[in-house]
């Protein structure tokens, strides 16, 4: 292998500089290095709100390393593996490096890829980097793999997480840059339409602004962590799942960045850590039982009654944050208007849906996965079935949230609905008037329509919940 030969650094979900263990390595052995980013089937496959935040990250990303002195090449294509060979034939690059995925389709491309590559007697080496732990390094004293959090918090709290890295000094740059597409003919933001511009100002973009986050959060929020994360009306928690999930920071760098915290005696820094660890649980029990992308977790449930017809009213109620429940709706207009949705939200909207509405949980995580621009796979699908009880639980109950008094425990000023609720209020928030403009225009709805009656009634709901499950046939 020529010591002067490109190594391709495949950037995927990891669009950082520091902390980067796939670009220290390729960085130090002092060969050229060129970036690319493949448009394959699967980044195509992706729902609107994750692409459009794709598109807007790559943009950035690309702009931190021309300041670097590189490039980022783009190319699109069905198969990454002939985009690989493509740009490896005309470089004459001889590895190939990449930040590990842990999804199934990514795993099984990954794995083809690999063993193609050998074959051709170009290196191809994958590195960590997304999780602090990987997850086939995590195992019951049995050998088995976690079912319940706690026990796997537990497990890994003591351990050591690697060090972040700092960003490579200098990253060598071939004698010719192989051609590259032009990002804005991807056109990555086309399936958000007008919602784009709505959701736009509430993105932070960037390595630099993940940072920033985080030292906002730790300065001056995680001292009350443990109480203003419930708090929906309040600023109360990192918003770092946006710059985790495309890797624009790394889980390293904020488990380290929370630690110190910890250790300056801000002890709720240790209810953070323990977010950081919620994350790589789904992700171990993603690696172990895939299943939970798309079929209940708990086996034994796929005899549920669920009803699955997304066309029923009272699912586009739901869609359109239209339910007459305020919590449900100002959570799901919230997620229009930003992308995002304040975890105490994701868990009554999930609730309300899976235990009132009795909906598959699989129609909500499809919404989400089309709405929101910190979506993951593995957090939503394990989010999703925790809240319809068909996911991981130690709790031995039936959970049923009733939307109504969790508002009045957790937004008693009625900060959250009336930033999100337009209907109603003489001078609407203007986030609720946002809401009107981002939404299809074939919803019809305007801030001036009456405010409608909860199209399931919470008590009735919660009766025919525990009745649907009582009699459950396993």
């Amino acid at each position: 292998m020529s010591d002067t030969s490109p190594i391709l650094l495949w950037f995927r979900r990891d669009l950082r500089l520091s902390d980067h263990p796939a670009l220290h390595a390729a960085s130090q052995t002092g060969r050229p290095v060129i970036p690319v980013f493949l448009r394959d089937v699967q980044v195509d496959g992706l729902a609107a709100a994750p692409k459009f935040r794709l598109g807007l990250g790559l943009e950035h990303f690309a702009g931190s390393l021309e300041e670097a002195g590189s490039c980022l090449i783009l190319r699109s294509g069905a198969s990454a593996l002939e985009m690989l060979e493509a740009i490896i034939a005309e470089t004459g690059a001889t590895s190939v490096y990449w930040t590990r995925q842990y999804d199934p389709e990514a795993v099984a491309r990954d794995t083809e890829i690999k063993a193609a590559l050998k074959d051709q007697e170009v290196e191809a080496k994958s590195f960590g980097g997304h999780l602090m732990f990987e997850p086939w390094t995590v195992e019951t004293k049995t050998g088995g793999y976690y079912k319940v959090y706690t026990p796997f918090w537990r497990s890994v709290k003591d351990r050591d997480v690697d060090a972040p890295l700092s960003a490579p000094s200098h990253i060598s740059a071939p004698e010719n840059w192989p051609a590259s597409e032009d990002l804005d003919t991807w056109n990555m933001g086309a399936a958000m339409k007008r919602g784009a511009e709505v959701v736009r100002p509430f993105v932070r973009l960037g390595e630099k602004a993940a940072q920033s986050r985080l030292g906002a959060f730790l300065a001056h929020k995680v001292e009350a962590y443990n109480t203003t994360r419930d708090l929906p009306g309040e600023d109360g928690t990192s918003c770092l799942s946006e710059n985790l999930a495309l890797g624009e920071i790394s889980p390293h760098q904020c488990w380290h960045a929370g630690i110190r915290a910890l250790h300056e005696g801000k002890s709720d820094a240790e209810v953070f850590l323990k977010e950081l660890v919620w994350r790589e649980f789904a992700y171990h029990l993603m690696h172990h039982t895939p299943r939970i992308l798309d079929e209940n977790w708990r086996e034994e449930w796929s005899g549920f009654a669920w009803n699955e017809d997304e066309r029923r009213a009272e699912v586009k109620a739901w869609k359109q944050g239209r339910t007459g429940i305020p919590f449900v709706d100002a959570a799901m207009r919230e997620m229009y208007v930003t992308g995002r949705m304040h975890n105490r939200g994701r868990m009554i909207v999930a609730s309300y849906l899976t235990k009132h509405l009795l909906c598959h949980w699989r129609i909500g995580q499809k919404w989400f996965e089309d709405c929101l621009i910190d979506w993951d796979p593995a957090s939503n699908a394990m989010g999703w079935q925790w809240s319809a009880g068909s996911g991981p639980d130690a709790t031995p109950y039936f959970r049923v949230f009733n939307p109504v008094t969790q508002l009045d425990k957790f937004d008693k000023n009625r900060d959250y609905a009336g930033r999100w609720i337009a209907e109603g209020h003489a001078q609407p928030h203007a986030d609720a008037l946002s809401y009107f403009d981002a939404i299809p225009e074939q919803w019809s709805m305007s801030a001036s329509d009456a405010y409608p009656d909860p199209v399931v009634d919470v008590a009735e709901g919660r009766k025919r919940a525990l009745n649907a499950y009582e009699n459950k046939p396993f």
